[in-house]
């Protein structure tokens, strides 16, 4: 080797921004946040992870982000965590979503919780017989299997379909307390009408 010659020094490892919006390249990565599939070519935040088996994107779609975890969107918009040819929403847009999600669920009642049917279309998912427009309605939690979790989901049933679906081994509304909890979140009730609900249900 000749003194002018020095050696060849390796390329340094490309340090990653801590966001990074983009649209998506293909249809195979799932969103964190809503558990769905990002369709190719919808904007995605990706949310660095440094973990033990490496550092790499955690992705959101840009909407569920939004509306779940929108510190992160606010910080990657004054980054400017994307290209130049990535057309992105204005923050004002989807700081929208943020504030609907925010009053949904602050509007989101707490199971138990009864009230009056809207219409005669629902069915009861013990019987699954129809509850009658104007009728009385009770919601229940059931757990559904999400992936490797269990959710509570709201169920409607019959007041009189009660006391064998709480027996249910996939119920999740517990009968101790279930008078207590269901005076509690039936807003928008008067008491009266709330007696009426409990005595449809009768004693558990």
């Amino acid at each position: 080797m000749s003194e002018d010659t020095t050696p060849t020094e390796e390329a340094a490892p490309e340090e990653l921004a801590p966001f990074k919006i983009e649209a998506a390249r293909s249809s195979r990565s799932k969103c964190r946040t809503c558990k769905r599939a990002i369709e190719k070519g919808k904007l995605r935040l990706g949310v660095l992870l440094e973990g033990p088996y490496g550092t790499g994107y955690l992705w959101h779609h840009l909407t569920c982000a939004a509306r779940r975890r929108f510190e992160d969107v606010e910080e990657a918009y004054e980054q400017t965590c994307w290209a130049p040819e990535v057309e992105v929403p204005p923050l004002d847009e989807l700081k929208k979503l943020r504030e609907k999600a925010e009053e949904k669920k602050k509007s989101k009642k707490e199971i138990p919780y009864a009230e009056r049917a809207p219409t005669g279309r629902s069915k009861c998912k013990h019987c699954n017989e129809p509850i009658a427009e104007g009728g009385w309605r009770i919601v229940l939690g059931r757990g559904v299997e999400f992936g490797r979790q269990v959710r509570t989901s709201p169920i409607n049933v019959h007041p009189s379909c009660v006391q064998a679906e709480l027996l249910a081994e996939d119920c999740m509304t517990e009968v101790e307390g279930f008078a207590e909890a269901l005076s509690a979140n039936s807003v928008g009730l008067a008491a009266g009408e709330i007696e009426e609900a409990l005595a449809a249900v009768g004693e558990l």
